[in-house]
């Protein structure tokens, strides 16, 4: 009996070691990179759809594509998808259900639309939704998971400088319909924005006067009410970002394009120790895929140059 009990432990603690050998180690508060851009742009928008990312528009330099680029995580590699109905930059996006919803942007850099667009990969085409009741560009899109809603939040009306808004819009895909919700407390654009836990969390951003801020809100979906919580010491928009787990990441952008910080809202903190981006960025497109977030083009400095970098932060 002894013997038999003997056998089995060792047997579980080579099982075991086994196991760790083959489970690659995670380097924590690193940057790795991914194939670049077949096509590099800034002014994307980016979503996860069926575990590849959409990086939907974007601007050459030149001018606003409608260019669908399609970036795999798992095996390294691009695709092109169909385009997008019109040129457009500064759109956002988000995904429900496996489908994938932009909204608003611009095609001309200065006149906002209302459009919104959903594409179905298994039909492979575009689709006219609801338009937006309040057309605007540099707007972000967090989606209450719990109810499938879809939050547009902030934004500019045009290309002045002085039109940020604080408007928050909730589109619901099941009805395709819209509803006005709560403003945020300070007008803004390009912010950085996600979902922890139950509560959506918008950060930093452009201001009117073309200034930035680095306050901080939370909305709760429930009570359709914003709180104000601890500002980014550093504050900035048009950055890489995302939320993980309990927090949201803070990466770039315009007056600190290499610096990185992250938000965790339990402690109404930031901190400001995480690696910095190694090539810095601004307007960049942004998701998160399996716990890591990626930074997706981008200006490396005000003005340009366009880069197709993929930047990739393990937290």
């Amino acid at each position: 009996m002894k013997t038999t009990l003997m056998l089995v432990m060792l047997l579980s603690v080579g099982v075991a070691s086994f196991a760790q050998e083959q489970a690659p180690a995670v380097n924590h508060n690193t940057w790795t990179s991914g194939a670049p851009m077949p096509v590099s742009l800034a002014f994307s928008t980016a979503a996860l759809l069926k575990n590849e990312i959409y990086v939907v528009g974007g601007n050459n330099g030149t001018a606003n594509v409608a260019d669908v680029q399609i970036y795999n995580p798992v095996t390294n590699a691009w695709t092109t998808g169909p385009s997008y109905p019109t040129d457009i930059g500064s759109a956002s996006s988000a995904v429900v259900k496996n489908i994938l919803y932009v909204f608003g942007g611009t095609s001309d850099g200065m006149t906002a639309t209302n459009a919104v667009w959903a594409y179905n990969p298994k039909t492979k085409a575009w689709t006219a939704a609801a338009a937006m009741p309040t057309a605007r560009w540099a707007s972000d899109a967090v989606v209450e998971k719990k109810t499938n809603i879809i939050y547009v939040i902030g934004g500019a009306a045009n290309g002045s400088g002085n039109d940020f808004l604080a408007t928050v819009e909730s589109y619901n895909p099941a009805t395709n319909t819209w509803t006005e919700e709560a403003q945020m407390l300070v007008a803004k654009a390009q912010a950085a924005a996600g979902l922890i836990g139950t509560t959506i969390v918008v950060a930093d951003g452009g201001t009117n006067g073309q200034g930035t801020t680095g306050d901080t809100e939370a909305y709760d979906a429930t009570t359709n009410k914003w709180t104000s919580l601890a500002s980014d010491p550093v504050s900035r928009y048009a950055s890489c970002q995302g939320s993980i787990g309990t927090k949201l990441y803070d990466m770039g952008g315009q007056t600190a394009p290499t610096y990185s910080d992250d938000f965790q809202l339990s402690k109404n903190k930031w901190t400001t120790s995480l690696a910095p981006v190694p090539q810095s960025v601004i307007f960049p497109a942004s998701a998160v895929f399996k716990k890591q977030l990626y930074c997706i083009g981008g200006w490396s400095a005000n003005g340009g140059p366009v880069i197709g970098n993929v930047q990739i932060y393990q937290p």
